[in-house]
């Protein structure tokens, strides 16, 4: 019995996503998602890059309300064009939601801009992930008041 009750306790740990958990301890999707908010934290836009497929799908307002795809080469264009309007940037994930393939990040994106003045910016983020890398990130997201 008491090998029962071990095995029992070890499966439900190490199951998938339990109904209303947050995100899968054995989902390997999760850590490709982080570790891309990782490398975009560090400004290794490279590396950020190399999370993604070798032309991944984007829906961004920034790009209307299509789907656009992108190159990693594109992608590393992108974010140091980024980086040059904001130096600090960072993202601070609040939430990470994780089912199968699809990854949901909520996070606040913080900068300061060239007048000086701090801004903050809360994201949501859909990821699908496929062998490793993620091949659709889907941002949604409010303009900024001015």
């Amino acid at each position: 019995m008491k090998t029962y009750c071990t095995i029992l306790s070890l499966f439900l740990v190490t199951a998938c996503v339990q109904p209303g958990g947050k995100i899968s301890l054995s989902n390997p999707h999760v850590q490709v998602v982080k570790d891309m908010f990782a490398a975009f934290n560090e400004h290794n836009w490279q590396e950020m890059a190399a999370c993604y497929a070798d032309t991944a799908q984007f829906l961004d307002p920034e790009h209307g309300p299509e789907m656009v795809s992108l190159s990693r080469a594109q992608l590393v264009k992108k974010y140091q064009e980024l980086h040059r309007q904001f130096p600090d940037v960072q993202d601070e994930i609040k939430d990470i939601y994780g089912d199968k393939n699809h990854i949901i990040v909520e996070f606040i994106s913080s900068a300061t801009g060239q007048d000086g003045k701090k801004w903050q910016l809360p994201i949501c983020v859909v990821f699908t992930v496929k062998d490793g890398k993620i091949i659709r990130d889907r941002t949604y997201y409010d303009e900024p008041a001015n």
